[in-house]
């Protein structure tokens, strides 16, 4: 059903995972907050374009039409509205909901983590933007992933060149949502749907496909500034100043190498007002392709200034920009990778077994285990009250523990511990 379990090998893997995508957050200074799965219907619809059908609604429960929550990104700006926060930086990693379907290969699925970090607040203009990419950057170094590229456009942008191409305010959105689909389907199709189902004119399809099929750096930016058509558009020109903006920081940051001003670039939801970023791994199909093929967008982001406002019932606005790192897919990635190296993953952290190698020494056992666990040592002993000594170093063996703790007989006597090196044998 789109949904699944975690047996205890892929949670020690997803708990590692997790832990240096917050370790990256809070090098950035984030603070974490957590927010309840049920939102209310209404907080819900209206805020994510053509994907709003894809909420799960659920039945009238005493008066309140709730619905599971979609992404964190629109239950933090109602939390920012409703206790009249106006600066924040923060963390969130939470399971959402979509009722899709669901692609369990590619990391698709109807209950999935999202891991999102936002800065709320009114700043200089592309300063936290370009941290938010920064920390892209990091997570997807730190994971060692492969080859990765992070796309970056600005909605301003493609507003204007909507705007100079002829197409109607009223269809800027949807015409946003089929551009979106330029990196999983060729232009013609995209062209053809433009015009066939959003109602463009063939020209106007044109002259957008002139603009959407370009990308690249800085060059590109000075050489739109100078666009005849798109610098007399007030909304691109702010854009594309902000972008070159973006880009001198980023340059400072020392990534620009993995970043690509890219003017297909759209991002399908609703609530982006500006920078918007997406990430994507490459991978080198074989050594005598030029183009690296993309295998999908692992993190994505952008600037949200109108959010907040929508739940202030002063409609007072709260600027804010964020990215949400795809984990599912991450995850998906890591776990191919496990299996294939052979790599066993261990699924507890036990370091040490508490063993007995006679009959009646299961107080000795409790007495030791009890003084570890005391100490903070995270230890395990057999649940039977005279086990065999080989079935409990076979259990150190299987389950990766890397110490045996021995009492015996002699060990009393002696007052000591005999501590086993579980892989060399070696005995002290």
């Amino acid at each position: 059903q789109g949904t699944r379990d975690h047996p205890p090998a892929q949670a020690a893997l997803r708990d590692r995972l997790l832990a240096a995508v917050v370790a990256c957050f809070k090098r950035h200074g984030a603070a974490a907050i957590d927010t309840p799965v049920l939102e209310l219907r209404e907080t819900l619809t209206g805020k994510y374009g053509e994907e709003a059908k894809l909420i799960y609604e659920l039945q009238d429960q005493g008066g309140e039409l709730l619905a599971l929550r979609y992404d964190l990104t629109v239950p933090f700006a109602r939390y920012l509205a409703m206790n009249k926060i106006t600066n924040m930086k923060r963390y969130h990693i939470a399971k959402v909901y979509r009722r899709d379907n669901p692609a369990t290969t590619r990391g698709r699925y109807r209950e999935f983590y999202q891991c999102d970090f936002d800065i709320a607040g009114q700043f200089d203009p592309m300063i936290p933007d370009a941290e938010c990419l920064k920390i892209v950057h990091e997570i997807l170094s730190d994971l060692q992933l492969g080859d990765f590229l992070i796309k970056v456009n600005d909605r301003r942008i493609l507003n204007g060149v909507f705007a100079v191409c002829g197409i109607p305010e009223s269809k800027f959105v949807t015409t946003c949502s089929t551009v979106d689909k330029l990196d999983k389907i060729p232009w013609q199709d995209v062209k053809n749907e433009m015009v066939e189902e959003k109602g463009l004119s063939h020209e106007a399809a044109d002259r957008i496909g002139e603009y959407v099929q370009l990308h690249g750096g800085l060059d590109l930016i000075e050489r739109l500034l100078q666009d005849p058509k798109l610098s007399q558009n007030k909304l691109a020109k702010e854009g594309l100043g902000d972008m070159k903006l973006l880009f001198e920081y980023l340059t400072l940051f020392g990534i620009t190498g993995k970043i690509s001003f890219d003017l297909s670039l759209a991002r399908g939801l609703d609530y982006y007002t500006g920078v918007i970023f997406e990430a994507v791994l490459l991978q080198q199909e074989n050594d005598h392709v030029e183009e690296p093929v993309s295998v999908g967008s692992v993190a994505g982001g952008g600037r949200y200034d109108g959010l907040v406002g929508m739940f202030d019932p002063k409609g007072r606005k709260v600027p804010c920009v964020g990215v949400s790192i795809g984990i599912e897919r991450i995850f998906s990635i890591l776990e191919q990778r496990v299996k294939a190296s052979g790599e066993k993953v261990r699924a507890t952290e036990t370091q040490v077994l508490v063993a007995t190698p006679q009959k009646n020494l299961l107080a000795a056992r409790l007495k030791l285990i009890s003084e570890l666990w005391d100490a903070g040592i995270k230890a395990e002993m057999f649940y039977k009250k005279d086990p065999k000594l080989l079935k409990q170093l076979q259990y150190c063996e299987d389950t990766g523990i890397p110490l045996a703790a021995i009492v015996g007989e002699q060990e009393l006597t002696d007052g000591v511990v005999k501590l086993r090196d579980v892989a060399t044998r070696e005995e002290v």
